[in-house]
């Protein structure tokens, strides 16, 4: 079976996207996604995604992690969809999308997408956890999937990989892990953010909703105004506003191909 792709990218964060509508990918072989996602023996990305059939919302969006693990939502990757979808005549250019973290809503602004998030939730302010014999603050949201935010000073001082690993796994934020976002402040209304995301289990250059946790949470303890304009490592800047929560940013194609599934 040959199996129509697109790869796009959301602000670097890049994908596999694939139009499931039929409902015939293989979406129970977690090893076949795994190759797929693999840059040395597939296409390489840090996702893959499925624009399925929905009974109360003009599609249904699946995000399969690199490791084959299936999460709720991810928002640079459902930027790109809706962009996809609405290309493929599957979806208005205000439409809404059925996800795992429940219905959200996105907008085609050419060149840009628009996503409205569901609304934060399971916050806990004010942790800590020791790194290196050091006591390091951090703040945790929900924001489609799990967040844990750090304020420093230094951004490109912070060791995304190791740091990131370790707030990951670790018991406050058991059994299902979480994200790592190190923020630092740069003005009254922005922020920059490096990201390590929960499923890639690497840095990653752009985190859609790590963005916007990065956003609640700073606006939350008062560092910013909304709305937050957030530069990534990649030297994206998108933009979030809080009330309601939504993403802005862009949702570009990479190239399009097929690939075989035996």
């Amino acid at each position: 079976m040959q199996i129509a792709f697109w790869k796009m990218h959301g602000a670097g964060n890049d994908f596999i996207l694939i139009d499931d509508r039929a409902r015939s990918f293989p979406d129970a072989d977690t090893a076949f996604i795994t190759r797929l996602c693999d840059r040395r023996r597939g296409i390489g990305s840090e996702g893959l995604l499925l624009i399925q059939p929905a009974a109360a919302a003009d599609f249904r969006m699946r995000f399969f992690n690199p490791d084959g693990t299936e999460a709720d939502l991810c928002g640079n990757g459902a930027r790109c969809i809706a962009r996809l979808a609405h290309e493929l005549g599957a979806a208005p250019a205000d439409m809404r999308i059925e996800t795992a973290a429940g219905p959200v809503r996105a907008e085609i602004l050419s060149p840009l997408v628009r996503l409205h998030l569901p609304p934060p939730k399971d916050w806990r302010l004010n942790l800590s956890i020791v790194w290196k014999t050091r006591e390091t603050p951090l703040h945790f949201v929900n924001s489609g999937v799990p967040h844990a935010v750090c304020v420093v000073e230094d951004l490109a001082a912070v060791e995304a990989a190791d740091l990131g690993s370790f707030i990951r796994h670790h018991a406050l934020f058991a059994p299902a892990g979480t994200n790592a976002d190190f923020i630092q402040v740069t003005g009254p209304d922005s922020l920059a953010i490096r990201t390590y995301e929960r499923g890639v289990e690497a840095e990653t250059l752009a985190c859609g909703t790590g963005i916007a946790a990065a956003a609640l949470v700073a606006e939350k303890i008062g560092l910013v105004r909304a709305p937050v304009r957030v530069k990534t490592a990649g030297g994206d800047t998108l933009e979030v506003s809080i009330s309601p929560l939504a993403l802005t940013g862009p949702a570009e194609h990479s190239f399009r191909g097929e690939v075989a599934y035996r």
